[in-house]
């Protein structure tokens, strides 16, 4: 009989469900809507509940499953301890590993989920095979995952790996979400991007299809930068030289084998990577220019990914 590995990756609106083979492939997904009336207590035994119908429709008996893993938008503690999760509507300590693994029945693994997204990368996608790798996610916000000889840095009390607040700009006035001023995210994040892009249309006078349009998404930005547009490629070398300048920053300090940028922003493409590489190689020490610089391959799935290669990846 095979045995079964489970990924929970649990976010405000959904947990997206995986259920993987031992050897780490994905036989089946669904999802399950996230329960946050009372605070939030429904939701983890929404979640055993749903696996235990699941296993009991396929007839599959609790001692084959491995283990699972649980990402959740809010930091973990190495000893499984979520401190508060506003999006989830927990606003206290909620020990996660413990109480899944008390309502799942088999052992359960809990991280951050910008970490185990980077987890599924490294285990399964574009930092497959590497002895060391960094996420960036390039979202709505920035999030990061460091991961170095096969272990997530989660950091002392959890926060380990938020690249998105690395400061990068002392004269920036406007304040970024986490209440500092010059951060990373304010810049190559999405909305960071349409800011940049309404600020390069008030400085700037030259034509520019951004101006015909109402909403200027950062997905505008980089397509009208690939169709030629000199505005926008001014803004969008802005935002990977910024980009570039930090990854250096990182790189100096951690050397990973390889970056992998994700979210969104990434679908864009090489043209994200091509822009940001100067930048990169100009500031980085000599023995980290040549960094590998790569795009995620795993999508919305690298969270569920991630969520079995706690369990799973050795």
């Amino acid at each position: 009989m095979g045995k079964y590995a489970v990924g929970f990756d649990l976010g405000g609106t959904t947990c997206k469900v995986g259920f993987f083979s031992e050897d780490g492939k994905l036989i089946e997904k669904w999802e399950v809507p996230t329960d946050k009336k009372n605070d939030g207590r429904n939701i983890l035994p929404n979640l055993a509940e749903n696996i235990h119908s699941y296993l009991h429709g396929k007839k599959i008996p609790l001692s084959d499953i491995v283990g699972g893993g649980i990402g959740v938008p809010g930091a973990v503690t190495p000893d499984g301890i979520v401190n508060k999760c506003v999006n989830l509507g927990w606003d206290k300590k909620v020990p996660i590993e413990a109480k899944m693994t008390e309502l799942c029945g088999f052992p359960v693994k809990a991280g951050n989920d910008a970490n185990v997204a980077a987890m599924g990368e490294y285990y399964m996608g574009a930092g497959k095979g590497s002895q060391s790798m960094v996420m960036v996610t390039l979202g709505t916000g920035i999030g990061g995952g460091i991961i170095i000889e096969g272990k997530m840095l989660v950091g002392f009390n959890g926060a380990g790996g938020e690249i998105g607040h690395i400061h990068v700009d002392d004269s920036e006035t406007e304040a970024c979400g986490c209440g500092n001023k010059g951060c990373i995210e304010q810049y190559a994040s999405a909305t960071g991007i349409v800011r940049l892009a309404h600020r390069a249309l008030l400085r700037e006078s030259m034509d520019s299809p951004l101006r015909t349009m109402e909403h200027i998404t950062a997905k505008d930005v980089f397509d009208q930068a690939k169709a030629g547009d000199t505005l926008s490629n001014i803004i969008a070398d802005e935002v990977c030289t910024r980009l570039g300048k930090m990854l250096a920053g990182v790189a100096n300090v951690i050397n990973p084998e390889v970056f992998v940028l994700g979210g969104g922003v990434s679908k864009a493409g090489e043209i994200i990577i091509d822009k940001l590489r100067p930048a990169f190689e100009k500031d980085a020490f000599h023995a980290c220019r040549g960094t590998k610089i790569e795009l995620a391959t795993l999508g919305n799935d690298a969270g569920m990914y991630g969520c079995v290669g706690l369990v799973l990846n050795k």
